[in-house]
């Protein structure tokens, strides 16, 4: 317990890196496979192994083998910090990698900018379940050329598939809104649906023509027009 509380203390807290006001939330925190403890795990195994030789055994140059048993132990602490440290995270918008024990590197880009992803899986790979991601893009500048050491690697190249699909998605949702904006009218100035370019014919009626043989001008106040229906003409009477 305690040595789990220890690590605890060492633990990157990927949590404080994510944009909790925008909705970002971690879809798969990536560990390292255990194999990369294997290395260390044999150092405290000799470090061990020459601590009791030195007690129980009579031989000479003892500072120099506890000298030796310290240097082991150190390197293999510093070893499990460094790969525990080191983690890769997949969130529903970027994905990051976060490394280092006393200066950290926080390496993210956006998850649109991962565009090929080859899974490598080794023969020993394949025996204990690890393979190494290796992204061709932009992203490699970044530090995510390689993402070594991954446990489960089928299951993890499965979710980063899903979650870039899954924002491809969302994308070409959010251009079809916005282009089905620009089709409306909101201030009412137009009709809905009209484009801003197009014209609008107004069709004016044609003025009424005058009447064939109109009534001429009045003679005087006491004369009056009748249309002749025979003739198809205008008189006046007095």
């Amino acid at each position: 317990m305690a040595g789990i509380g220890l690590f605890r203390i060492f633990d990157p807290k990927v949590r404080r890196h994510l944009i909790s006001d925008e909705g970002e939330v971690v879809i798969d925190e990536v560990r390292q496979h255990w194999v990369v403890y294997s290395v260390p795990m044999l150092e405290v195994a000799l470090a061990t192994a020459l601590l009791i030789a030195m007690v129980t055994t009579p031989i000479g140059g003892q500072p120099v083998v506890l000298a030796l048993v310290l240097v082991l132990l150190a390197h293999a602490f510093w070893q499990f910090l460094t790969h525990h440290r080191d983690r890769f995270v997949v969130t529903n918008m970027r994905v990051m990698r976060i490394r280092g024990v006393f200066s950290q590197t926080v390496a993210t880009t956006p998850i649109a900018r991962v565009l090929d992803i080859t899974l490598q899986k080794p023969i020993v790979g394949r025996i204990f379940g690890y393979g190494h991601f290796v992204f061709e893009s932009a992203a490699q500048d970044q530090g995510f050329r390689e993402i070594k050491w991954v446990s489960r690697p089928d299951d993890r190249d499965l979710t980063i598939q899903r979650v870039i699909q899954r924002t491809g998605l969302r994308a070409s949702a959010s251009v079809d809104v916005v282009e089905g904006d620009d089709d409306s009218d909101d201030d009412g100035t137009g009709p809905i649906g009209m484009d801003s370019a197009q014209e609008i014919t107004t069709t004016v009626p044609a003025p009424a023509p005058a009447r064939r043989g109109g009534p001429p001008p009045s003679s005087g106040p006491a004369s009056k027009s009748i249309f002749n229906s025979e003739r198809g003409n205008w008189t006046d009477e007095d």
